[in-house]
């Protein structure tokens, strides 16, 4: 238009990050999310249990 670069021209290597990024990479951190979350998860689900147990509540 006037030659001025628009806001959405972007230079190639800007395109997308994630595709010069190795796949290896990309699901090692999948799998570390993934990991950290069921963690998490485990660690709240024994909290209540805990809770549970120690106001009298069985589990059997």
């Amino acid at each position: 238009m006037s030659g001025k670069e628009s806001f959405h021209d972007k230079p190639a290597h800007e395109e997308d990050p994630a595709k010069n990024t190795p796949l290896w990479k990309r699901l090692g951190w999948l799998a570390i999310i993934w990991a950290g979350s069921v963690f998490a998860l485990f660690i709240v689900a024994s909290l209540l249990r805990m809770f549970m147990t120690a106001a009298g509540m069985k589990t059997h």
